[in-house]
């Protein structure tokens, strides 16, 4: 059974994630079985290279993982994440993929795709939630 009732409600709950919010980073859907979040790629997202800050990425797999696990049993914090980077964003916006691999009583696993508007992928983050 999901927490919120609808996107809009979700998402006002979400905006008061200030780190992802003030990125930029915003809920673009949500369902019993995961969620989408998305951000348009600026210059405040890169590093000292030129290339995306590995930070902004994993924040977007991050609040994508919360909307997913949330939304499902709130409240759902993590326990235990990774990322693997693939390759550098040639698009100008991320979109950040949530599924459920796992929902037991106590903890659930989600993967979190995320790729650029060119359908490159970008980086796979996983997610272990621990279910208060």
């Amino acid at each position: 059974m999901s927490r919120f009732q609808n996107i809009e409600e979700a998402q006002a709950y979400f905006r008061q994630d200030l780190f992802a919010a003030e990125a930029g980073m915003t809920l673009d859907s949500l369902t019993e079985d995961g969620a989408v979040c998305s951000m348009e790629i600026t210059a405040h997202h890169k590093n000292a290279n030129g290339g995306i800050m590995g930070g902004a990425i994993f924040t977007l797999g991050d609040l994508a993982f919360a909307a997913a696990s949330n939304n499902r049993h709130h409240p759902t914090v993590a326990q235990q994440v990774s990322i693997n980077f693939f390759s550098q964003p040639k698009g100008e916006k991320l979109i950040a993929t949530a599924h459920f691999v796992k929902d037991g009583r106590s903890s659930c696993v989600i993967n979190v795709d995320i790729a650029d508007d060119t359908g490159r992928p970008v980086a796979q983050f996983v997610g272990t939630g621990y279910k208060l």
